[in-house]
């Protein structure tokens, strides 16, 4: 009998939590985003399938070695981590949270030593995301999709790519006075990367996250990706709201030819300009620039064409898998995961309108000769934002063709996100 017991205890449907069940109800629903809907689905679909994975019961594919002897362990192994945390052994799971350095080295060399390892998930995440190698990946291959003739030719559009940004920094005030509420405890640097949403960029999402706030990681960067996703949804309203039918229907002219001599040396300008000011926001504007140097090169078509395709597509495999490992019932089921998902709206809502508003501004002072809509393509949501610009655009005037004008506020965007998570990085990391 004892063998039959031990048999049953071991299995997952005698071990199922109904927070695990519903995590894999979240996990398979983004699955389903994914396939049936095409939201986002290079991010969304290993993002759910790592957060089944993440709460198949016993497992522990998502926990490091210490986790799993907390969760797993014999009592007299937890007995052992509890002398070396100095607590008593109901309260190891709290203190190992609250561990300082010295502390958490002293346990995971204990779980080594005892026999435990990290999960196959959490090796992902470590190597992945916890190092930063991954976000930094995915920007060089962005960079190397990344055309920036538009922002070249018409430099103004930075500002709307600046100002799209503001959402940002609103709802870092936000998340702070959501303390207010019971319930809610983000600390600035859980503010700071939950605001980091409102940039519409899911690599710089869980690039900050990662540094600031990695229990926070899976609900955030869910959040980024689904608020991108519903781009086409979330911005028109807003935008027809703040323009009028005749500002919409501005037709703006055709942008000047940039020359490859140009197209080399904006890579640099940015990073220097970055080394300047900004040197926390190297990282990821190093790698962005790198990867747009790699194109407009023309020399190393090999080199470009990898990080196009090859380098970026393993990478968002690992990454989204690493992701997914956050999205476990302990880690996502709370009152802040709604406050999360409310924020990253409420960020996104703001860095569409301060776009719109700054395009109004600039159509003022060119003239008219700015339409305000390119404006809401300032969130870096590539090429979405611009499509839904050019889309809204055609609404009010079918021949005004707005797509390559959005496009210089929305690499602008790209830019900007990495330049405020920089900031915030500097500030709050620092």
């Amino acid at each position: 009998m004892e063998g039959f017991e031990a048999l049953w205890l071991s299995m997952g449907i005698a071990n199922f939590a109904w927070g695990q069940l519903l995590m894999m109800f979240i996990g398979s629903l983004l699955i389903y985003l994914a396939i049936a809907r095409g939201f986002e689905p290079l991010l969304l679909l290993p993002i759910g399938f790592g957060a089944i994975l993440a709460n198949i019961p016993v497992s522990g594919l998502a926990d490091s070695a210490v986790e799993q002897l907390i969760h797993y362990g014999s009592q007299v192994h937890k007995e052992l981590l509890a002398t070396a945390l100095q607590v008593p052994v109901d309260e190891i799971g709290a203190a190992w949270k609250k561990a300082g350095a010295a502390m958490h080295l002293s346990g995971v060399q204990l779980a080594s030593d005892l026999g435990y390892s990290d999960g196959m998930l959490n090796q992902f995440y470590q190597a992945a995301v916890a190092s930063g190698v991954a976000p930094l990946l995915i920007f060089m291959g962005v960079g190397a999709l990344t055309d920036f003739s538009a922002l070249i030719a018409m430099p103004k559009t930075l500002f709307l790519g600046a100002a799209a940004q503001f959402g940002i920094f609103a709802t870092l005030l936000g998340a702070l006075a959501l303390n207010l509420v019971p319930g809610f405890e983000f600390s600035l640097a859980d503010a700071s990367a939950i605001a980091i949403i409102g940039g519409a960029d899911g690599p710089t999402a869980i690039f900050l996250a990662s540094k600031l706030a990695p229990d926070l990681l899976g609900a955030i960067a869910v959040a980024a990706y689904s608020y991108m996703a519903l781009v086409p949804i979330i911005q028109p309203p807003i935008m027809r709201a703040l323009t009028t039918e005749a500002e919409r229907g501005i037709v703006m002219s055709q942008l000047r030819p940039v020359s490859k001599l140009e197209k080399i040396f904006f890579p640099f300008s940015v990073l220097v300009l970055t080394i300047l000011f900004l040197p926390s926001a190297a990282p990821l504007i190093g790698m962005l620039m790198f990867g747009n140097l790699l194109k407009e090169s023309g020399v190393v078509d090999r080199l470009s064409k990898a990080a196009q395709n090859e380098i970026i597509n393993i990478v968002t495999i690992f990454l989204g898998l690493s992701v997914g490992s956050k999205l476990s019932a302990d880690k996502f089921l709370s009152v802040e995961t709604l406050g999360i998902l409310a924020l990253g709206a409420v960020a996104f809502m703001i860095g569409t309108a301060t776009g719109v508003l700054m395009g109004k501004a600039l159509c003022k002072l060119s003239g008219g000769k700015v339409n305000p809509l390119i404006g809401a393509a300032g969130v870096s949501a590539v090429p979405m934002a611009a499509r839904v610009a050019n889309k809204v655009g055609l609404e009010s005037n079918p021949h005004n063709f707005l797509l390559m004008h959005a496009m210089g506020p929305n690499v602008a965007g790209v830019i900007g996100s990495a330049v405020a998570a920089g900031v915030l990085l500097a500030v709050v990391g620092g």
